[in-house]
């Protein structure tokens, strides 16, 4: 199979989708890899070493897609890339089609076979390819947060670990998976007072044992929120529900009882945005101030730590890509029902009842598009 990948063209996006050693991989299993000039150059990955590891490096991004059976990218198409889709062709990214019905159209309308990062989900509910990233973003969430409560600034100008006889910040995290909990990790080491509100019993138990009365639990509801969330210094959205738009679980209202200065971290706007006055940013302009509040709501949040994302995207991705690689794209999903549900799009059909629920489009099951099996 021919397997390519691109510059990334999202603003400010530094990440790649295949490292050399990835590359190196994929060519010694027998197959060749299209590598656009300067694609890992944001990750401080040069053109040599691709050539090196046994890409064939072309020139624009144009060629690669021309050519490549299977491409793998890092974020959903931008729009210069939804003219170089074609039918059959295989995509390989993180899509979050729930928030970018766009992003859906030109995939239908090209007929491409689209495979979400984020929605390759394993028997037990993990989502092994969104881990890593959930983990950056989980400790980045508390890091800027911290940033941008200080001066100058919009930030009422506090030190997260407070002081002998000054109390620390208070930090709110609402969800408990691995966003969740990296923040609350990091919250904890920088000496804040951390509360975290769930749906989820099992996770709010483990996160109590782990730290052993140094953060407050609560099982989520509004009005456990509200009374969370009022005077907090930092809040950090962490919602998820696969495949679909992050609910909107805090209020204009909620939001407004933070006080001046105070800072939120919406890490679930890639989905949506779990917080009522969220609008996504980028890493040129990251924050904006709404009811008082500094706002941060970076989609890519990884994309500001490339060499070390890049590593782990590729690490884990490269099983699947090798498996649609060395199998064919029917045979592995057949084989492996964590790929099969993370087909976003097949031919001109939504595959993926959360997407298609979330965007109010009709759902068609892969199985009823594939070919028969023998």
């Amino acid at each position: 199979m021919i397997v390519g990948t691109v510059k990334e063209t999202k603003l400010e996006e530094y990440r790649v989708a295949l490292t050399p050693e990835g590359v190196a991989d994929i060519v010694h299993a027998g197959h060749r890899v299209l590598v656009e000039r300067s694609a890992g150059i944001g990750s401080n990955f040069q053109d040599a070493e691709y050539a090196a590891a046994g890409a064939e490096l072309r020139d624009t991004p144009e060629e690669v897609y021309a050519e490549a059976e299977l491409m793998c990218e890092v974020k959903e198409p931008q729009p210069s890339e939804y003219g170089l889709l074609r039918e059959g062709q295989l995509l390989f990214t993180y899509l979050h089609l729930a928030a970018e019905p766009h992003v859906a159209d030109a995939l239908i309308s090209s007929k491409c076979i689209a495979i979400g990062y984020e929605t390759v989900r394993r028997d037990d509910g993990f989502l092994p390819l969104l881990a890593p990233m959930s983990e950056i973003a989980g400790r980045m969430a508390v890091e800027v947060g911290g940033h941008f409560l200080k001066r100058p600034g919009a930030g009422r100008g506090v030190l997260l670990g407070g002081l002998p006889g000054v109390p620390p910040a208070h930090v709110v995290v609402i969800g408990s998976g691995n966003v969740g909990k990296n923040s609350v990790r990091a919250a904890v080491g920088a000496g804040a007072r951390v509360t975290v509100a769930s749906n989820s019993e099992d996770q709010l138990r483990s996160l109590e044992e782990l730290y052993a009365g140094r953060v407050e639990t609560l099982l989520s509801g509004p009005q456990a929120l509200t009374k969370a969330i009022e005077g907090a210094d930092l809040l950090i959205g962490a919602v998820l529900v696969e495949g679909r738009r992050a609910p909107v679980v805090v209020t204009r209202e909620m939001v407004r009882s933070m006080g001046p200065g105070a800072v939120i971290v919406d890490v679930a706007v890639d989905q949506g945005g779990c917080i009522e006055t969220t609008r996504p940013t980028d890493h040129v302009h990251p924050t904006y101030v709404e009811e008082g509040v500094v706002h941060y709501a970076v989609p890519n949040m990884p994309g500001a730590v490339p060499r070390t994302s890049s590593r782990a995207l590729t690490g884990l991705t490269l099983p699947y890509i090798l498996k649609v690689a060395n199998e064919g794209f029917e045979q592995a999903v057949r084989r492996d029902p964590a790929l099969k549900r993370a087909v976003n799009t097949y031919r001109g059909a939504i595959t993926h009842e959360g997407v298609a629920d979330s965007l109010g489009r009709p759902y068609v099951p892969l199985d009823n598009l594939l070919t028969p099996s023998k």
